[in-house]
């Protein structure tokens, strides 16, 4: 036919010959009738040439694809850390506890167990079930100088290995469109809780991204992709032993997920088996390896951490809030007009307040996209939504057994939830849209990806605008443990008062009326860090590490924090040098902190809670748990706490004995 014209040909006689002779040919047929009576043999370059490899483009590279969306998704979080470097930040309270046990981790004292809590008996309570986040913030700390902001930058990567580990999933899952589909979501996430939450390692805020994580990876387990249970182990882990509240709901994910693997091996012939198994194998051992240190905890100490978390939540020191409470707490978390709809305006919308009657309206808006998924869903989203019903489940159960305060760090997992759920309604959506419209399912899932890539790229970027003015946690008390480190420092090292010297032994001790010891613990990490032997009161053994408290005989000298009515007190006191002074107050705020003491005294006096009168001086934070305390007396004491005290570090001779109230 005319394509032979197209269609050269050189060929050669069989044998040897034949590999010289490749035939180059459009289409085969015709170019055949060229030579019908030689015995020869047509070899195509096609068949001599190596195949030609086509470039894919970059979303269907996952070497190339999940870098670039770590990227894109991490990004407000880089530009946080890098913001953080323009001050120095010091922490206090919790956040110096966490920066003793990270510095310890490799050395003979390595932690074994997780941060103090209020379990058990203040101090010698309980304490956060292991001490995982500590070993994973180490690496970036130790390898950027051992500094405060080494330790902010550990948090972000440790919330970075988790976004990599989620669209990891993601693409697992459904390739590019699904990793698209998890950064948006991811991207909301971080701008939901905002800046503070997350570049602070604080116990209550390390998992949240983990436990994005824990969500994805059990439903990918649910899906079939038996894998997926060795990050989902590790996830729950980190979640669970970071803050207790997790405990439970890692427990019931772990549990969904061995569940669904074991039942699918026991269901499939012989020969399927291994493979289900063997992840199960490596998931469990995973596990136990991690839970390691805790149960080294255990056996060692009387009593363990272990039988304290046991004793603590068995036999609980007040009631639980109950299922009324609980459940409308629970309703809170699903206002995504308020979690979700709010980031319109701005960042950290999930601790802002919710209403439980939008959040009732989202629930039955689930219920119905789970009554349309059964009908025309696939297996992913039936398995989506069976996650999402676990841990809402699971959620309500532990809100309802909150015991005291329901402070809003102990819930804050619950808005991942919620973006998970909102997510597998909008599947719902697409589903039921492709399920009219068949012909146009595919173009329809194309486009819902588009959409979502477009929602991570706009949200990442405008939380990397807000996140670029970036603030350090309680900003007030680090300014003040600044100012007061250096100086004391100097006076120590040059003898002052009863110092003797840098090579001196010390116990640092504070009286603090507000901030219940906050930069007391951040004045000891940071005389520490510049290389004192200081230790604390043997009093402090659980927050401080065993390792960092001495007996009042043993020291050289005291270096002594006092703050408020205590200052006065300490000023009388025999042989007691002042080092260091800080008040932040502009003269109006101390007018105003004048005032607003003045009228609650006078409340309090009114209310015949004169009783709590002293406190006002001595102890802000402690009388503000006080049930007789209304709402305006509340908000009083917040507005005193909020201004700040003076604060004066004295040097003085070791107090003789060691009852914690002694000078």
């Amino acid at each position: 036919g005319p394509s032979v014209l197209l269609a050269p040909v050189s060929f050669g006689l069989v044998g040897p010959s034949v590999l010289l002779a490749p035939v180059s040919f459009g289409l085969v047929g015709p170019s055949v009738l060229l030579a019908p009576d030689y015995p020869v043999r047509f070899v195509t370059d096609l068949e001599q040439a190596p195949p030609v490899r086509t470039a894919r483009p970059v979303w269907e590279r996952p070497g190339l694809l999940l870098p670039v969306a770590v990227l894109v998704v991490g990004l407000p979080l880089l530009v946080a850390a890098a913001a953080l470097t323009a001050r120095q930040w010091y922490p206090v309270l919790d956040l110096a506890m966490t920066e003793f046990r990270v510095r310890d981790v490799g050395t003979r004292d390595t932690p074994l167990i997780g941060l103090p809590g209020r379990i058990g008996e203040y101090p010698d309570q309980g304490s956060h079930p292991g001490p995982l986040s500590f070993y994973l913030l180490a690496p970036t700390y130790r390898l950027l100088g051992q500094t405060s902001w080494a330790l902010q930058a550990g948090t972000v990567a440790i919330h970075l290995g988790a976004i990599a580990i989620a669209l990891w999933i993601g693409w697992r899952r459904a390739g590019w469109r699904g990793v698209a589909v998890v950064a948006a979501m991811l991207a909301l996430v971080l701008r939901g809780y905002g800046q503070v939450i997350l570049t602070q390692p604080w116990n209550p805020y390390l998992p949240l991204v983990a436990w994005i994580v824990v969500l994805l990876a059990a439903w990918a387990v649910l899906c079939g992709d038996h894998l997926m249970l060795i990050p989902l182990v590790a996830a729950a882990v980190l979640c669970a032993q970071t803050h207790v509240p997790y405990l439970p709901l890692a427990v019931g994910m772990v549990a969904l997920g061995l569940g669904t693997v074991v039942v699918h091996a026991w269901r499939s012939p012989p020969e399927a088996r291994r493979r289900p198994l063997r992840t199960v194998a490596w998931a469990m051992g995973l596990g136990v390896v991690l839970w390691l240190p805790p149960v080294a905890d255990q056996l060692t100490n009387r009593p363990g951490n272990i039988s304290e978390l046991i004793d603590h939540f068995g036999s609980p020191p007040e009631a639980a809030i109950g299922p009324g409470e609980g459940i409308r707490l629970a309703l809170r978390h699903l206002d995504i007009w308020s979690g979700l709809g709010g980031q319109l305006a701005g960042t950290g919308r999930f601790v802002t307040a919710a209403s439980t009657a939008r959040g009732a309206v989202v629930l039955v808006i689930w219920l119905v996209a789970v009554a349309v998924a059964w009908r025309v869903g696939s297996r992913a989203l039936k398995a989506l939504h069976v996650v999402v019903g676990v841990a809402l489940a699971l959620g309500a159960v532990s809100m309802i057994r909150i015991f005291g305060r329901p402070w809003f760090y102990l819930t804050l997992w619950a808005w991942g939830v919620a973006t998970v759920l909102v997510g597998a309604v909008v599947w719902t959506a697409v589903a039921w849209w492709q399920h009219r419209r068949p012909d146009g399912a595919a173009r329809l899932a194309t486009r819902v990806a588009q959409v979502a890539a477009g929602v991570a790229v706009l949200a990442s970027g405008a939380t990397a605008v807000a996140f670029a003015d970036a603030h350090d946690p309680e900003e007030r008390l680090s300014r003040a443990v600044g100012t007061l480190a250096a100086p004391t420092y100097e006076a120590v090292v040059e003898g002052v008062g009863a110092a003797t010297g840098g090579d001196g032994r010390y116990v640092v001790r504070w009286s603090d009326a507000a901030d219940i010891g906050s930069p007391g613990f951040g004045l000891l990490n940071e005389l520490e860090r510049r290389g004192l032997d200081v230790a604390a009161d043997q009093y402090f053994h659980v927050p401080v590490t065993e390792h960092r408290v001495r007996p009042r005989a043993e020291a050289d000298a005291q270096i002594h924090l006092a703050t408020g009515g205590y200052i006065d007190v300490w000023r009388n006191v025999p042989d007691a040098v002042e080092v260091a002074r800080f008040d932040a107050r502009t003269p109006s705020e101390r007018d105003e902190y004048a005032a607003v003491r003045a009228r609650l005294v006078d409340r309090l006096e009114a209310a015949g809670a004169s009783d709590l009168v002293p406190l006002v001086d001595t102890n802000l934070f402690g009388m503000s748990v006080d049930p007789r305390l209304t709402a305006t007396d509340q908000s009083d004491l917040s507005r005193l706490i909020e201004l700040g005290q003076p604060m004066v570090v004295f040097i003085a001779p070791p107090p003789a004995d060691d009852d914690p109230d002694a000078l």
